[in-house]
């Protein structure tokens, strides 16, 4: 007999108190010393209100690490110390983490200071937390372990705040003899990244007085062999083609931003939808034999509002219509937490008590690193 997964809980970490539209430049700082002139563009377009940002707001410095607030999140699905020393896995994920090495996981671990367990960390963008999940998902299924902990955590303010482009903004002074802003790749990004954790729980047991999610499947498709790198950071793109850190001197680093998170914005605007929700949902389809009618609710992640219609309109271009009234998001109040989204998102309606027994849950999760889908379907059990 097969061997079934469930989430049996889901938590969340998001740090301090949320940033609003007009506290942000104030929190992560004026890139010499000048007003953004994305923000209020950026701002208009993503339908984000409120944000969290690892920084108290008072002192102006960090009071929290990626990896602290990793380990937060699996703390908060734990009522007591005891069950999170059961737990024998630990799958930890993040876009960047707070050092090249040692691995992100085993920063968390060290963290929570459980007993020794195995310890795992993916990579990658928003779809990290995916790639997470699928392995605490298989490590059950396979019997290897009887408590999993999965989570995904984003610490974005770390390469946010102004102190990182201080040096190419008084180089592009010297060099032009004026004070142009930073590339719009840049700087609107600062606008929509912000930091938060989310974590879920795994055996192969339901909870029995309360409800559970069943994993059903989980499907990703990376369409790196169609398409260009378009979100990065540790790189600059030179004519289509990532050249890394390691081949800039420490000098070139600082006056080109090369630690910065960058996006080609109209790569993203030409392909994300395309690639990883009609051509990857596709795939998804013709193998599990989906229908859209099927699915009680709809849980996407994107970066903005922007493309929420342009995601629906990627779903009537395949015939597989789920109207707005079944979609759930939480972007504007928690805002674009890259690869901890989905786990947000399903920590809030899961813990809504809004949900019932038989109902099917379809998530969606886009990754632009070099264009990456995902799809995951759960059973409320």
């Amino acid at each position: 007999m097969e061997r079934a997964v469930y989430i049996n809980r889901l938590a969340v970490a998001l740090p301090n108190e949320p940033v609003s539209n007009k506290e942000m430049e104030h929190i992560l700082g004026k890139v010499g010393v000048k007003v953004s002139r994305a923000r209020a563009v950026v701002l208009r377009s993503n339908g984000i209100k409120q944000r969290y940002y690892g920084i108290n707001p008072q002192s102006g410095e960090y009071n929290y690490t990626n990896a602290s607030l990793a380990a937060e999140a699996v703390r908060n699905l734990f009522p007591n110390k005891q069950q999170l020393n059961e737990m024998d896995c630990l799958v930890a994920s993040t876009s960047i983490a707070d050092q090249l090495m040692p691995n992100h996981g085993v920063m968390v671990h060290g963290e929570l200071q459980n007993p020794p367990c195995e310890v795992v960390s993916t990579a990658g963008v928003c779809l990290c937390g995916v790639t997470a999940l699928k392995y605490g998902y298989l490590a059950i299924k396979a019997g290897d372990s009887k408590l999993t902990s999965v989570v995904a955590s984003e610490m974005a303010s770390n390469v946010m705040h102004a102190n990182n482009f201080e040096v190419e903004s008084r180089h592009k002074v010297e060099a032009l003899s004026e004070n142009p802003e930073m590339a719009f790749e840049k700087d609107f990004l600062r606008w929509m990244l912000s930091d938060g954790a989310g974590a879920a729980l795994l055996s192969a047991s339901p909870n029995t007085s309360e409800l559970s999610l069943r994993i059903d499947w989980i499907d990703s498709y990376s369409f790196a062999n169609e398409l260009e790198a378009c979100m990065y950071a540790g790189a600059d793109k030179v004519e289509g083609e990532l050249v890394g850190w390691s081949r800039y001197s420490s000098e070139q680093r600082e006056q080109n931003s090369i630690w910065s998170v960058k996006q080609d914005v109209r790569l993203l605007n030409d392909n994300i939808v395309k690639s990883t929700l009609e051509d990857g949902l596709k795939r998804t389809i013709n193998k599990r034999n989906l229908q859209a009618d099927n699915f009680d609710y709809f849980i996407p992640h994107y970066s903005s509002e922007y493309f929420r219609d342009k995601a629906y309109q990627g779903l009537v271009n395949i015939d597989f219509e789920i109207p707005y009234e079944k979609w759930f998001t939480n972007l504007p109040e928690k805002g674009n937490t890259g690869s901890a989204s989905i786990f947000i998102m399903l920590e809030e309606l899961f813990n809504s008590k809004t949900l019932k027994q038989g109902q099917k849950l379809l998530c969606y999760i886009p990754e632009s690193g070099r264009f990456s889908g995902a799809f995951i379907q759960l059973t409320v059990v």
